[in-house]
């Protein structure tokens, strides 16, 4: 599949990676992008750009009335991008309670599984097309001062292994991207070293071109996949010294 004349809808266009997708998709000759937000005002700048191919589309991924009213809206796409999610660096034990540990697995989890359940068949129709789902390298080994956002992430992961088996006969590429620290958002307070937004949108539609299902953009996400590889215990020891800095 080509970037080139492909029509993809983005989740989560008007922040954080969002908006590097709909530029790199603009960039690399998409005919349509769908750039979807909660509220579409926030889109204003991101069409204006070149509004004939980025049209807003009003999208709560978890309201399942909301994705249906996108879907009738959006039958022509051959890429789904779920970029949309939360996190709010918050640990397991050390949260004061449940609320936002709740609303990352909302969203993270259900909200892309709701998206990716409403889309399958209009990919189907469309020749097969490909999905990419925002994932992170916290998905493979928990980063505890960030413990419940790890935790929805590794459920996210899961659901995309499980999605890519399922739509696997009707020819959809289903793509995991694993970030690690990325240089946006929370990422900014994240200690060195981190992997440019840019990067990330570039290796991730790199891999719909070349039909690659796991991507690892980034020097420092290649480091930690390879010794998950190597000695998965010892990088878990590693990361398990990062904690949360309060009690309940």
């Amino acid at each position: 599949m080509q970037i080139e004349n492909c029509i993809a809808l983005v989740t989560g266009a008007n922040g954080g990676l969002g908006q590097y997708y709909v530029e790199a998709l603009r960039s690399q000759g998409a005919a349509k992008i769908y750039a979807c937000a909660r509220n579409p005002d926030s889109l204003a700048n991101l069409v204006a750009k070149d509004p004939s191919k980025i049209i807003p589309i009003t999208l709560e991924i978890t309201d399942e009335q909301s994705v249906k009213q996108a879907v009738s809206l959006c039958q022509d796409i051959t890429l789904l991008i779920n970029n949309a999610g939360v996190g709010f660096n918050q640990g397991l034990i050390a949260a004061t309670d449940l609320s936002k540990a709740r609303m990352e697995i909302e969203v993270n989890y259900l909200g892309t599984l709701i998206v990716c359940r409403a889309f399958a068949p209009v990919l189907k129709q469309n020749q097969g097309g490909a999905i990419i789902n925002m994932v992170s390298m916290v998905a493979r080994v928990n980063l505890p001062f960030n413990g419940s956002y790890s935790a929805s992430k590794a459920a996210t992961l899961s659901l995309t292994q499980g999605v890519r088996a399922e739509l696997a006969s009707q020819g959809t590429l289903v793509i995991a991207v694993l970030p690690a620290t990325i240089d946006i958002g929370m990422g900014k307070s994240y200690p060195e070293p981190k992997v440019s937004p840019e990067e990330v949108v570039r290796e991730a539609l790199q891999a719909v071109v070349d039909g690659v299902e796991d991507v690892y953009p980034g020097e420092q996400a290649k480091q930690m996949a390879a010794q998950l590889l190597k000695d998965p215990k010892s990088l878990e020891k590693i990361v398990a010294m990062m904690l949360p800095t309060s009690t309940p």
